[in-house]
């Protein structure tokens, strides 16, 4: 999701939250208690939003997805290569699958 959006997700779900408590102190105890939660889970929508076929760490670093939606190059060591292909059905593109046979962590990466 681009940084933009992500930015107005939360501007729109903090305002909800701060419209749903002054609803409460008025109050309207029930339409609040809806409104605030709205809020709150537009912010964890934002907070927990995974881009696909990405690991962890490139998540942590924020860089941009790969083609794909997955890692931008091919992973190093200690990851290998799988016979596992698959389509992603979003961009059509060839996905190879790379695991760390060591922990089993799997990441993804488009192939030309």
């Amino acid at each position: 999701m681009h940084a933009t959006v992500r930015v107005l997700i939360v501007a729109v779900a903090a305002l909800l939250m701060l419209v749903g408590l002054v609803a409460i102190a008025v109050g309207q105890v029930a339409s609040g208690l809806w409104t605030l939660a709205m809020g709150a889970v537009g912010i964890l929508a934002v907070a927990f939003e995974r881009t696909r076929y990405r690991s962890e760490s490139a998540e942590r670093q924020a860089g941009s997805p790969g083609p794909g939606g997955g890692e931008p190059e091919p992973p190093g060591a200690p990851f290998r290569a799988t016979d596992e292909r698959f389509v992603d059905p979003t961009s059509g593109r060839s996905m190879r699958v790379y695991v760390n046979p060591d922990s089993g962590e799997r990441r993804y990466h488009a192939e030309r």
